[in-house]
Protein backbone atom coordinates (compact mmCIF):
# COMPACT_ATOMS: atom_id res chain seq x y z
CA UNK A 1 0.00 0.00 0.00
CA UNK A 2 2.70 2.26 0.94
CA UNK A 3 4.11 1.64 -2.73
CA UNK A 4 1.21 2.70 -4.47
CA UNK A 5 1.00 5.88 -2.19
CA UNK A 6 4.01 7.06 -3.13
CA UNK A 7 3.73 6.39 -6.82
CA UNK A 8 1.17 8.36 -7.10
CA UNK A 9 2.13 10.97 -4.71
CA UNK A 10 5.19 11.06 -7.32
CA UNK A 11 3.24 10.99 -10.24
CA UNK A 12 1.39 14.41 -8.89
CA UNK A 13 5.00 15.50 -7.92
CA UNK A 14 5.80 15.86 -11.61
CA UNK A 15 2.87 16.58 -12.47
CA UNK A 16 3.32 19.65 -10.11
CA UNK A 17 6.42 20.10 -11.86
CA UNK A 18 5.19 20.36 -15.53
CA UNK A 19 2.98 22.70 -13.74
CA UNK A 20 5.90 25.04 -12.12
CA UNK A 21 7.90 25.16 -15.36
CA UNK A 22 4.86 25.87 -17.55
CA UNK A 23 4.76 29.38 -15.18
CA UNK A 24 8.06 29.85 -15.14
CA UNK A 25 8.08 29.80 -19.06
CA UNK A 26 4.74 32.82 -18.45
CA UNK A 27 7.33 34.65 -15.76
CA UNK A 28 9.94 35.23 -18.21
CA UNK A 29 7.80 36.39 -21.17
CA UNK A 30 7.04 38.81 -18.88
CA UNK A 31 10.67 39.29 -17.99
CA UNK A 32 11.00 39.75 -21.73
CA UNK A 33 7.96 42.05 -22.18
CA UNK A 34 9.40 44.29 -19.50
CA UNK A 35 12.86 44.77 -21.06
CA UNK A 36 11.39 45.59 -24.58
CA UNK A 37 9.42 48.37 -22.53
CA UNK A 38 12.34 49.81 -21.13
CA UNK A 39 14.80 49.70 -23.98
CA UNK A 40 11.85 51.61 -26.08
CA UNK A 41 11.51 53.95 -23.33
CA UNK A 42 15.30 54.97 -23.79
CA UNK A 43 15.11 55.72 -27.17
CA UNK A 44 12.36 57.88 -26.61
CA UNK A 45 14.36 59.80 -24.02
CA UNK A 46 17.43 60.02 -26.79
CA UNK A 47 15.31 61.55 -29.03
CA UNK A 48 14.08 63.80 -27.12
CA UNK A 49 17.81 64.80 -25.53
CA UNK A 50 18.63 65.79 -29.09
CA UNK A 51 15.54 68.15 -29.97
CA UNK A 52 16.71 71.50 -28.38
CA UNK A 53 13.07 73.82 -28.87
CA UNK A 54 10.09 72.50 -28.09
CA UNK A 55 6.78 74.00 -29.21
CA UNK A 56 3.55 73.57 -27.31
CA UNK A 57 2.71 70.49 -29.53
CA UNK A 58 6.01 68.88 -28.69
CA UNK A 59 5.51 69.12 -25.07
CA UNK A 60 2.10 68.16 -24.82
CA UNK A 61 2.87 64.95 -26.73
CA UNK A 62 5.91 64.64 -24.42
CA UNK A 63 3.21 64.63 -21.50
CA UNK A 64 1.30 61.80 -22.90
CA UNK A 65 4.05 59.70 -23.71
CA UNK A 66 4.70 59.97 -20.00
CA UNK A 67 1.79 59.21 -19.14
CA UNK A 68 1.58 56.00 -20.98
CA UNK A 69 4.90 54.75 -19.93
CA UNK A 70 3.37 55.34 -15.99
CA UNK A 71 0.30 53.41 -17.57
CA UNK A 72 2.54 50.45 -18.58
CA UNK A 73 4.74 50.04 -15.52
CA UNK A 74 1.91 50.43 -13.27
CA UNK A 75 0.37 47.08 -15.74
CA UNK A 76 3.92 45.55 -15.79
CA UNK A 77 3.82 45.82 -11.81
CA UNK A 78 0.73 44.72 -11.21
CA UNK A 79 1.81 41.60 -13.40
CA UNK A 80 4.73 41.11 -11.48
CA UNK A 81 2.74 40.96 -8.15
CA UNK A 82 0.16 38.73 -9.69
CA UNK A 83 2.85 36.31 -10.97
CA UNK A 84 4.01 36.35 -6.86
CA UNK A 85 7.84 35.17 -6.29
CA UNK A 86 7.99 33.15 -9.50
CA UNK A 87 11.11 34.57 -10.62
CA UNK A 88 12.66 36.17 -7.69
CA UNK A 89 15.62 33.44 -8.23
CA UNK A 90 16.57 30.28 -10.24
CA UNK A 91 16.50 27.24 -8.43
CA UNK A 92 18.11 23.86 -9.35
CA UNK A 93 16.18 21.28 -11.35
CA UNK A 94 16.46 18.58 -9.01
CA UNK A 95 14.57 21.35 -6.50
CA UNK A 96 12.58 22.31 -8.82
CA UNK A 97 11.70 18.43 -9.62
CA UNK A 98 11.80 16.88 -6.09
CA UNK A 99 10.28 19.94 -4.04
CA UNK A 100 8.73 22.97 -6.12
CA UNK A 101 5.20 21.20 -6.73
CA UNK A 102 4.73 21.51 -3.04
CA UNK A 103 6.62 23.71 -1.42
CA UNK A 104 6.50 26.47 -3.89
CA UNK A 105 9.08 27.90 -6.42
CA UNK A 106 10.96 29.62 -3.90
CA UNK A 107 10.00 27.84 -0.78
CA UNK A 108 7.11 29.73 0.08
CA UNK A 109 4.95 26.75 1.07
CA UNK A 110 1.85 25.41 -1.38
CA UNK A 111 0.49 22.18 -0.10
CA UNK A 112 3.83 21.44 1.60
CA UNK A 113 5.17 23.83 4.58
CA UNK A 114 6.65 26.64 4.39
CA UNK A 115 10.99 25.95 3.86
CA UNK A 116 12.26 29.40 3.13
CA UNK A 117 14.08 30.90 6.15
CA UNK A 118 15.14 27.68 7.28
CA UNK A 119 18.70 27.07 8.21
CA UNK A 120 20.57 23.98 6.88
CA UNK A 121 21.14 21.74 9.33
CA UNK A 122 17.36 21.83 10.87
CA UNK A 123 16.94 21.40 6.62
CA UNK A 124 19.04 18.05 6.71
CA UNK A 125 17.93 16.50 9.28
CA UNK A 126 14.35 17.24 8.01
CA UNK A 127 15.31 15.61 4.91
CA UNK A 128 17.19 12.71 6.70
CA UNK A 129 14.27 11.55 8.91
CA UNK A 130 11.72 12.07 5.43
CA UNK A 131 14.05 9.33 3.97
CA UNK A 132 14.45 6.77 6.11
CA UNK A 133 11.00 7.03 7.44
CA UNK A 134 11.64 8.44 11.13
CA UNK A 135 9.20 11.65 10.26
CA UNK A 136 5.87 9.86 8.71
CA UNK A 137 5.25 11.25 5.85
CA UNK A 138 4.06 8.97 2.74
CA UNK A 139 5.09 11.87 -0.15
CA UNK A 140 8.22 12.76 1.09
CA UNK A 141 9.28 9.36 1.60
CA UNK A 142 8.45 8.59 -1.68
CA UNK A 143 10.43 11.55 -3.07
CA UNK A 144 13.53 11.24 -1.24
CA UNK A 145 13.67 7.48 -1.25
CA UNK A 146 16.09 7.67 -4.39
CA UNK A 147 18.24 10.65 -3.97
CA UNK A 148 21.58 10.10 -1.96
CA UNK A 149 22.66 11.72 1.02
CA UNK A 150 25.27 14.07 -1.30
CA UNK A 151 21.57 15.34 -3.15
CA UNK A 152 20.00 16.23 -0.23
CA UNK A 153 23.04 18.34 1.67
CA UNK A 154 22.72 19.93 -1.96
CA UNK A 155 19.24 20.58 -1.56
CA UNK A 156 19.78 21.58 2.70
CA UNK A 157 21.68 23.91 0.82
CA UNK A 158 20.33 25.54 -1.47
CA UNK A 159 17.32 25.71 0.65
CA UNK A 160 19.07 27.67 3.34
CA UNK A 161 19.82 30.71 0.70
CA UNK A 162 16.33 31.59 -0.50
CA UNK A 163 15.32 34.37 2.10
CA UNK A 164 18.81 36.04 1.16
CA UNK A 165 18.25 35.85 -2.44
CA UNK A 166 14.72 36.97 -1.76
CA UNK A 167 15.86 39.78 -0.01
CA UNK A 168 18.21 40.90 -2.63
CA UNK A 169 16.20 40.09 -5.30
CA UNK A 170 13.16 42.08 -4.19
CA UNK A 171 15.96 44.88 -3.46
Amino acid sequence: MRHIIAAIATLLAGWATIYMIGLDKEVNKLDNISKLIKSTAMEDKKIKVQTHTKSATQTKKTETNNQQDDEVANKIKALKEKAGNLAAFKTSTLYKKSCASCHGNVGEGIIGSKLIGKDKEYLLTALKDFKSGKRKNYVMYGLLGNLEDKQLEELASEIATFKAKLDKASK
